[in-house]
């Protein structure tokens, strides 16, 4: 146990909360109601590294909230040689928002690490996910209670990997870089980010890729036990 650090700060998507397998099972319920043409493995095969790569362009203010929304799915769409009109792109895109929170499976352990590490320390979230949805998340999950502040991308006015969410996230804290360590599964927004920010910060790798930096990692959110 780090006897200095008194606070830890998750991220929320892909790091407590499986947005994968959620995010499928709200694709499923559209597809299956309005296009059942439309396979759901075969277009999430293509929408997951589409959406992972118009999130970085979002984190980065390459790209705006509507166009993160309807260029993940027009780029999918395309990928599949699916023609779709943008009226139909919207309509899913507002559905699956929607149905998104339906679902709540966390990553195995959650419950189990956030029992432990609640007696011991002060727990937060920093996310860059959209703050009504991201409420919904947390409430639906049954997460709240866990957590004494939680920080959004959408009140601090940056996103993750700036400098100033973090900072935000200290002060609505009441606590100070030096006491504080960073849990997050982008290596870009959640690690470097806490890092260049002052933190110390350890780098959640569940799907085990490879990494040439000396970072800080667990791979099962239970081996945070062997650092905090």
């Amino acid at each position: 146990m780090n006897t200095k650090i008194t606070d830890i700060f998750f991220d929320l998507d892909h790091t407590l909360w499986d947005f994968d397998k959620n995010s499928e099972m709200a694709f499923e319920r559209i597809f299956k109601s309005k296009y059942a043409e439309i396979q759901t493995q075969d277009f999430i095969k293509e929408y997951v590294p589409i959406n992972q790569e118009c999130w970085r362009l979002y984190q980065n203010d390459l790209i705006t909230h509507e166009e993160l929304r309807y260029n993940r799915l027009k780029f999918s769409f395309n990928a599949l040689n699916y023609v779709i009109s943008d009226e139909n792109i919207l309509d899913i895109a507002n559905d699956y928002i929607e149905f998104l929170t339906d679902n709540n499976y966390l990553f195995d352990g959650a419950i189990e690490v956030l029992e432990y590490l609640k007696p011991k320390y002060k727990l937060h979230i920093i996310t860059n996910g959209f703050a009504n949805v991201q409420e919904k998340k947390i409430r639906n999950a049954a997460l709240g209670g866990y957590f004494t502040t939680i920080t959004n991308s959408e009140l601090a006015g940056v996103k993750k990997p700036n400098s100033i969410i973090f900072d935000y996230a200290l002060k609505l804290a009441n606590t100070s870089k030096e006491n504080s360590i960073m849990i997050g599964d982008d290596l870009d927004a959640d690690v470097n980010g806490a890092l260049n920010a002052g933190l110390d910060a350890i780098f959640f790798n569940d799907k085990k890729i490879e990494i040439t930096q000396n970072f800080k990692q667990i791979n099962h959110l239970l081996e945070l036990k062997n650092y905090l």
